[in-house]
């Protein structure tokens, strides 16, 4: 799965806040924390009892990257991108892909899966490096690119070119973060959070005060190695929240540093004023797959997306014609 990507989303401590007489407790909060999809994870969930496992959560991260994961040699999406026509779908790689084809088609072609070669060729795939391609490379990636070029005909994910190949990162998280939902409420848990490399998931409230699940959106900073400072503090209470940026994941060139984030139709890195965007909605993978749309929109387009998509609340930190680094955000996000 795709490493950490842009704005960072934590959930803020828990030690905050006083936690009554022993007496008094009905639910308590249990933690699971781990490392999976290239970035650490945390699931607090509040119950009597500790009802969900560590071996399950990782059992489940097994079978997603068993599906999703283009850094696993076995993985379905690898046999997908290594055949010549296509392959039978499980129901992971068939809701994310019918998903993302759907994103694909809303924003017309700003967000599209099937930019493997691109990735690769730019040094963000499985094998890293800095070398910039020529233009001729680039026009050859694009060629065996673009999810028009990928079709579904009942379970099986067909593709019209031999040479395309697809990457779901930029959705898997959100989707892993709803599974992981999914997971707990088959077992009766009706508040938690889940966070998985900045992805956001929320239901109900920290027990048992019953206070409202309160998230930290980070500063943007240009030097990785910066301490993060805390910008907005949210309070969520049912939903997803997930950001997108370039300013922590990038190549340096010489005295440039190169997005992770690509432009599907020029096939080079993206640029725009936009520094990072976070997205709440109803679940983390529209949340994740929106967020790399807005992203690459840039704010006037994004706006106007917005406005056709009202389930969708965005915040948006950006530089301004002089250079000055703002933010901005839909009128709903801070409601």
């Amino acid at each position: 799965m795709r490493s950490f990507l842009g704005l960072l989303l934590f959930f803020l401590s828990l030690s905050s806040f006083s936690t009554p007489k022993k007496k008094e407790v009905e639910l308590r909060a249990f933690t699971i924390e781990g490392f999976a999809q290239g970035t650490s994870y945390q699931i607090t969930y509040y119950a009597k009892n500790p009802i969900v496992s560590s071996k399950s959560i990782h059992q489940l991260f097994s079978e997603l990257d068993s599906s999703l994961s283009i850094y696993k040699p076995y993985s379905l999406i690898n046999k997908f991108n290594h055949s010549e026509q296509g392959v039978l779908m499980d129901k992971h790689l068939s809701t994310v892909v019918k998903r993302s084809i759907k994103i694909w088609k809303q924003s017309e072609g700003v967000f599209d899966i099937s930019i493997l070669n691109l990735v690769d060729l730019w040094g963000f795939g499985a094998l890293k490096h800095s070398k910039q391609p020529n233009d001729l490379e680039i026009a050859q990636a694009l060629n065996c690119s673009g999810s028009d070029k990928i079709r579904i005909k009942g379970r099986m994910l067909v593709k019209t070119k031999a040479c395309l190949k697809i990457d779901v990162n930029g959705i898997a998280q959100g989707y892993s973060v709803d599974q992981i939902a999914a997971h707990l409420e088959k077992r009766g848990v009706r508040n938690y959070l889940i966070e998985l490399g900045g992805e956001i998931r929320v239901k109900g409230y920290k027990q048992p005060n019953k206070q409202a699940m309160r998230i930290g959106i980070e500063q943007a900073t240009q030097n990785i190695n910066d301490t993060s400072i805390i910008q907005k503090v949210l309070e969520l209470k049912k939903g997803a929240i997930t950001s997108s940026g370039n300013y922590r994941r990038f190549i340096e060139s010489g005295s440039k540093k190169i997005s992770h984030l690509m432009d599907s139709k020029s096939g080079k890195p993206l640029q725009n004023e936009i520094i990072s965007v976070t997205v709440r909605a109803k679940n983390a993978m529209n949340a994740d797959g929106y967020d790399n749309v807005l992203i690459g929109m840039g704010i006037e387009k994004a706006f106007q997306f917005l406005k056709k998509h009202k389930k969708l609340d965005a915040y948006f930190i950006y530089r301004d014609d002089n250079g000055a680094i703002r933010d901005t955000a839909t009128i709903n996000f801070y409601r």
